[in-house]
């Protein structure tokens, strides 16, 4: 049973961390510099509160690892593990909020849940916003227009902040009309 479970796990994590890379793809807006808004970072958080902190964080890393078959912009490997396998790699840490999504949407709790999907999807941003800062300090400073650490600041804000407004958004509706969503499965598939 337990190893059937580590193949779904393993299976859901492929499938969600593709269905990341296609919103990354299909996306309507990106900044000329790199960056931007997108419903990449939807399938991590599913995964993550599915799964838990291994489970977003194994679908953040190969979602970001996945980009640079996809037109990345690499400068050096310490900037592509950073802007990309780590960055992403960070959203899948709204899984420390996995337990306590899972128990709010069993116990039909919908304010409780959205607040806990919120403040996942916020943690998840931040530290994804956090890693693409400091690349672009470290790593791009030379494009700065003014002093390199505001700048990184606000050009990062300029697409991250978007994107997890329109994931939390898109997290709460999808998780409280269908709290199913949290479990995983464990019937034998022969049944």
């Amino acid at each position: 049973m337990k190893s059937r479970f580590k193949l779904q796990a393993l299976i859901e994590i492929s499938l969600f961390a593709a269905l990341g890379l296609i919103f990354d793809l299909l996306i309507p807006y990106r900044l000329p510099q790199g960056g931007s808004i997108s419903l990449a970072m939807l399938p991590i958080f599913v995964m993550a509160f599915r799964h838990g902190l291994k489970g977003g964080l194994a679908t953040g890393a190969l979602v970001g690892t996945l980009q640079l078959l996809f037109g990345a912009y690499i400068f050096t490997p310490v900037q592509f593990l950073l802007d990309y396998t780590v960055a992403y790699g960070l959203v899948g840490m709204a899984g420390v909020f996995a337990g306590r999504v899972k128990h709010a949407a069993s116990q039909g709790a919908t304010k409780t849940l959205a607040i806990y999907l919120v403040l996942g999807a916020l943690l998840g941003s931040m530290l994804r916003y956090a890693a693409h800062v400091i690349s672009g300090i470290v790593f791009f400073a030379e494009y700065a227009e003014g002093p390199v650490v505001a700048y990184s600041l606000g050009y990062n804000a300029t697409y991250m902040l978007p994107s997890f407004v329109i994931s939390a958004i898109v997290l709460v509706l999808l998780f409280t009309t269908a709290p199913r969503f949290t479990r995983v499965a464990t019937r034998d598939i022969r049944q």
